[in-house]
């Protein structure tokens, strides 16, 4: 009896808001990225970063549209002014990486509460045309001020500290960040905060009507997704040491938005199985045509017709119909 009792005590154990299953998946996950530069390839090491940095990215979209039903087109914008000023500070200022690092953060949060505070009271196709136009803007400015984005050219500076030089010291500090803010990003969604966002996104009207304060929800989210997607840009400034227009322009929030749809809207971590997705696709294809980006439009609109839930929310619900 004693036996019986305590099983359901363990198994409902939680550990950092983690139940004893959930936590050795993730265990078992982060162990499995953690041994990849052990059998892979320099390229094939730079391919995995690249897919962690750009995961943080979809998951950082996927906070508002998949739990506070608003897409954003502006998110690449955001994602790169950080990295403007992370390589910015290191090879024109001269400042550490560590204190550009935290400088383009810093830099991409405060232009989320900028976009934020214009967007929040906007919906639907409004909210995108908004968010896209905010993110032209960011466009125009990094590619006309020259004298300090260098225009067209871009930036080129080292960014990377010493001890992050090789690739699989890279990817393993890569690693460490992407599953830090992984996990505070599923802590946020899960919060009352984060519950709260997904009563916006059911019902806005009964949400006011309770007492809530929609704006300021969305507001305080869009900030909060801004400041992830920063950590994706600062990330990347490190990985990439170059930065030109093409990291703020629009292709780069569609990417973000393909990403998090190919994965699972609302899933959340399924932003690192759609960047997986995308990013091994662009490889693969790239090598045996040059319309490498038709089969990929073609592979999109399958997935959305198919699998609109994404890879990640297709194999829920096929899991829970084997449980029925």
């Amino acid at each position: 009896m004693t036996t019986i009792a305590t099983q359901p005590a363990l198994q409902s154990r939680t550990f950092a808001g983690m139940t004893g299953r959930a936590v050795a998946v993730a265990a078992i996950v982060i162990a499995v990225a953690a041994a990849l530069p052990l059998v892979l390839s320099n390229y094939q090491v730079g391919l995995a970063t690249e897919i962690l940095i750009f995961g943080v990215l979809a998951m950082s979209i996927d906070i508002l549209a998949g739990f506070a039903g608003r897409t954003s087109l502006g998110h690449g914008a955001i994602f790169g002014v950080s990295t403007y000023v992370v390589v910015y500070a290191t090879a024109q200022a001269g400042l550490s990486p560590a204190t550009s690092f935290a400088l383009g953060i810093a830099a991409a949060t405060l232009v989320a509460v900028v976009f934020g505070l214009l967007a929040v009271r906007t919906s639907g196709v409004y909210f995108l045309l908004l968010t896209l136009a905010l993110g032209m803007i960011v466009w125009g400015i990094c590619l006309r001020w020259t004298q300090v984005t260098g225009g067209e050219n871009g930036m080129r500076g080292d960014v990377r500290p010493e001890w992050l030089v090789s690739h699989r010291a890279f990817y393993w500090a890569v690693l460490a960040a992407a599953s830090l803010v992984s996990y505070a990003m599923w802590r946020f969604v899960r919060s009352p905060f984060g519950l709260t966002l997904l009563g916006i996104r059911d019902s806005e009207s009964r949400m006011r009507s309770l007492g809530y304060n929609v704006s300021v929800h969305l507001f305080v989210g869009f900030a909060v997704s801004g400041f992830f997607a920063g950590v994706a840009g600062a990330l990347y400034a490190m990985f990439n040491n170059f930065v030109s227009p093409s990291t703020v322009a629009l292709a780069q929030s569609v990417e973000g938005v393909l990403m998090m749809i190919a994965g699972g809207v609302g899933t959340l971590f399924g932003g690192f199985v759609g960047a997986a997705a995308i990013i091994a696709l662009e490889n693969v294809v790239s090598s045996y045509t040059e319309r490498w980006q038709m089969v990929l439009g073609i592979t999109f609109i399958l997935i959305m017709i198919f699998t609109p839930e994404g890879i990640i929310g297709t194999l829920r619900a096929m899991l829970k119909r084997k449980e029925r």
